[in-house]
């Protein structure tokens, strides 16, 4: 059966980088996203968007991001 071949030796391969990536202080994290392919995904961005625009506290917000973000190089 050279599926299960295949598939084992990818599962080896998959262990030993994890391994390697402990031994080197990593750890793994799960995380959950928005699913970006949700239907109205899309639209609720927008809604929120819209909502900030002209509001002080965010444009406070991203001001203090301005400051502090080092784009050196960038542009």
């Amino acid at each position: 059966m050279p599926n299960e071949h295949h598939s084992e030796s990818a599962r080896q391969r998959v262990k030993r980088h994890r391994d390697a990536l402990r031994e080197a202080g990593f750890r793994p994290v799960q995380i959950w996203v928005p699913d970006t392919r949700q239907e109205g995904f899309a639209e609720e961005c927008r809604k929120q968007s819209a909502s900030l625009k002209n509001d002080p506290e965010e444009m406070d917000t991203l001001d203090w991001i301005e400051h502090l973000s080092d784009d050196e190089g960038w542009t």
